[in-house]
Parts: C-alpha cells; structure tokens; sequence
C-alpha cells in the first residue's frame, strides 16, 4: 500500500472513531404506510383512525388531553393522503407491524393505543404481536371479527369490497365512493382501491383467539343508539371480549359508530378515565 493511501485511510479510521454513535446508526425508520403528527408533551398516546378517516377525526380528543404527547396516524390512501406503501397487496397486518416498528424506532416507552374501528383493529394486533410495547389499549367500537360489527358476515363484506373496487376503475365511480363514504362522517378523499383491499382483509380478520396475549389493560368503548338495543348490545361485547384478561367495557348511549362526533365529550371522558386507569 503506497504511503499516501496509508495515511488517508488513517485520517478516516480517526474522523469516523470522533463521530458520535447517533450519526453511525442506521438511518432512521421511516413510516411508509402512514405518517404521523406529533402534538403535546408528556406521556405517550398513539391514534389510529377508522377506514376512510383520518387523523382530524382525533382533534376534540387531542384538544380534551393537556399533558400528553398524542401521535396522530394518517393512513396511507386514506382521507387523501397518498396511498404509498398501502399502494399494491396487504394493507392491515404490514401496518400493525409498522406501527410496533415506529413504536420502536422512536423510543417510545409504553404509549396508550387509541384506535377506532379499523384503528382498533390495528392496535389490537399490535398488543397482541408485540404485548412489550403497549402500556395500555383502547379500543373504540370494534369488535375482534370486524365483520360482526355490521351484522355481515366475511362473505358478504369481500363482495362488498369488490363491489367498491369495481366502482373505483372510473372517474364517475370514484365521485360515487367519495360520496358514499362522506355520507359515513369521513373522508370521502379515500383511494376506493386501498379501501377496498382493507375491507377485504378486515372481512377475513378474528382476533378473538388472540385477546388472551394481549398484556396491557385494555378498555372497548362502543355505542350504542338505541335504548332498545340496549342489552343485545352488551351481551354482544361482553361475549366477544371475554377471553381478555384485563378488559374494561364503556357503553356510550345516544351515539352511532363516530362516537367522536356523535358524543365528543363523553367520549373525551372516557379516554381521560382510561389514561388514569
């Protein structure tokens, strides 16, 4: 070796050896299939919205915790964000693991799980996969077979799906997807296809024989409109939820599947009652 490269292979063995160990880490992770807006200081709280929603369907309960630190989530092609890496093949289950990746790669030490609907589906599957991370889980209005919350059963709800794919090949369809789903309080800006793909898979999904893993305390917040359906409901959730270990169910009365919307401040209440739990 000639003396010159010697010396500057020397220089930079000595300048990496001064570097800091943060700036020879590997690059930080990088969400590809949701973003996520940091608000507050304090303890961490992640929230994961429903299918079609996005993370302003979170900011009355943002608004309702001073003190914490909340992770808002935005779904990759929903509400209109950019489909990214939710753009070709499995939506739910990569996104469960990517957000036990973010939980990991942020050094977050036990954030509180808040999920609606889908997003409960998500948090479900993360305290479940990866009971470490969690500290603690709310799941709102969701049931572990995400089928059964509509009355359908998971035949039914992948023809559906198909039925919003096909819709979604056209510019007049896509108005109509948009449309339809804005009639359901969320973002009619959804990509009908990662919608469609998530339904699918949201259709095949039980995680009934995975509740007994879950470690974190866990709270299921669902509604309830009817005071007729008052008791079905209860049992219905009761049933569903019996194999957790330490489970805790809210009924909120007087509210449809946007509980957030329906019954901001009972819902509000409910998620401080869970954080002091």
């Amino acid at each position: 070796m000639r003396r010159r490269d010697l010396l500057t292979g020397m220089a930079a063995a000595a300048l990496i050896g001064c570097l800091p160990a943060a700036a020879l880490a590997e690059p930080a992770f990088a969400p590809t299939r949701f973003t996520a807006t940091v608000r507050g200081t304090g303890p961490d709280v992640i929230l994961i919205p429903g299918l079609t929603a996005g993370p302003d369907v979170w900011n009355g309960i943002v608004a309702a915790l001073p003190g914490y630190r909340c992770h808002l989530l935005h779904v990759g092609g929903m509400a209109g964000a950019p489909a990214a890496g939710n753009a070709s093949g499995a939506i739910v289950s990569p996104l469960a693991d990517e957000i036990a990746r973010y939980i990991e790669a942020r050094g977050l030490r036990r954030p509180a799980l808040i999920g609606h609907s889908m997003g409960g589906t998500l948090a479900m599957m993360v305290a479940a996969r990866r009971p470490e991370l969690v500290g603690r889980l709310m799941v709102v209005d969701m049931l572990p077979q995400p089928s059964g919350l509509v009355g359908s059963s998971p035949d039914r709800a992948r023809a559906m799906a198909e039925r919003l794919r096909a819709l979604g090949a056209s510019p007049a369809g896509r108005m109509l997807v948009g449309s339809l789903i804005g009639s359901f309080g969320t973002d009619g800006r959804s990509d009908p296809d990662v919608v469609a793909r998530a339904m699918e898979e949201l259709a095949a999904i039980d995680l009934t024989a995975d509740l007994p893993r879950i470690a974190a305390p866990l709270t299921v917040v669902y509604a309830n409109r009817d005071e007729r359906s008052r008791a079905r409901t209860d049992a219905a959730y009761a049933s569903a939820y019996a194999g957790a270990r330490d489970r805790e169910l809210v009924r909120i009365d007087g509210s449809g599947h946007m509980i957030m919307f329906d019954q901001p401040a009972r819902l509000a209440e409910a998620v401080r009652q869970f954080l002091a739990r």
